[in-house]
Formats: structure tokens, sequence, C-alpha cells
């Protein structure tokens, strides 16, 4: 059984990241992950993919980008100690890596994605409807 640490979540190849690309730009070209709520611009998505679902291969298909991210968001966190932040274990992002975070995004996961993560084991939360 895993110790609930990220590594546990990830294969080899991707344990090594240790923290999230900080975005480069904070204009209106920032995309925030649907899953994970990971903020990156769009290129930096296309470039490198989401550190937290790489099981979306952003990085590989582009048009996953543009399904997995949104630009309409509210607020922006940056968390340097995720399990050590009282904020990051409110906002459910405690097992993230370190890394530029939204506080709310109100669009759902395509289902044909949210079956990629059920795929690989991974939990996808629906942001809550208010």
């Amino acid at each position: 059984m895993g110790s609930g640490k990220r590594s546990d979540y990830l294969p080899d190849e991707e344990r090594g990241a240790s923290f999230a690309q900080i975005p480069t730009s904070f204009g209106h070209e920032l995309r925030a992950c649907l899953r994970c709520r990971l903020v990156k611009t769009y290129d930096q998505f296309r470039e490198s993919g989401c550190e937290n679902c790489p099981f979306l291969e952003m990085d590989k298909e582009h048009d996953n980008v543009v399904n997995c991210t949104t630009p309409n968001f509210t607020g922006i966190i940056s968390v340097m100690d995720p399990t050590r932040s009282w904020a990051a274990r409110w906002l459910r992002i405690g097992r993230f890596i370190p890394g530029c975070y939204t506080l709310a995004v109100s669009e759902e996961l395509p289902e044909e994605y949210q079956n990629i993560c059920a795929d690989n084991n991974v939990q996808y939360v629906p942001p809550k409807r208010t």
C-alpha cells in the first residue's frame, strides 16, 4: 500500500519533478487545469503539460490543452509547501506539487477525460455548483 505521497501516483520517470512551472505571464493567456487547478500559460501547458496530470498528455496532444484547461477561473494562490499549507488542504490541493493554483474553476472536465482519470485510478472532484 502507498504512503499517500505524490510519488505513489506517478510513474518512475515523472517522480523527479519537484515543482510546477511558474506562469511566465499573468495576462489573458493564463489557463487552469480542470482537474488539479494548476495555473500556467497556454504555451506552458502545450510544451510541458500538467505536472500533476501527466496522464492527460497535454504536451503530446495539443487539443487536450484546450479540452482540459480553462481561461475562466477565480483567483490565484502560490503554494510553496502543499503538505504544510492549511490553504492547500482547504482547497484540496495538498497532495499536488508546489506551484500556482486557482481558487476555483466553474467548468467540469469533459466526460472523456473524467474516464481517463478513472482509468488511471486518479480522483476527479468536479467543481461545486453554487
